[in-house]
């Protein structure tokens, strides 16, 4: 199966970039990722049923 992508953005600078999300059968994850604009620590929540993925970035502190 190819990767999927989400659209995230970011909390610090607000740029939006694509993540790619883990297998479905993995859902619900938190990631620990940096800010591919900014390089700012922050943490992804993603989640999913069926098809429709969704994700929620929030700053290491929130």
């Amino acid at each position: 199966m190819p990767p999927r992508f989400v659209n995230v953005t970011c909390p610090s600078c607000f740029q939006s970039f694509e993540v790619a999300t883990p297998p479905p059968e993995e859902l619900p994850v938190e990631l620990d990722y940096d800010c591919e604009i900014c390089c700012r620590p922050m943490v992804i929540f993603i989640d999913g049923d069926g098809d429709e993925i969704r994700a929620e970035a929030h700053g290491i502190n929130e």
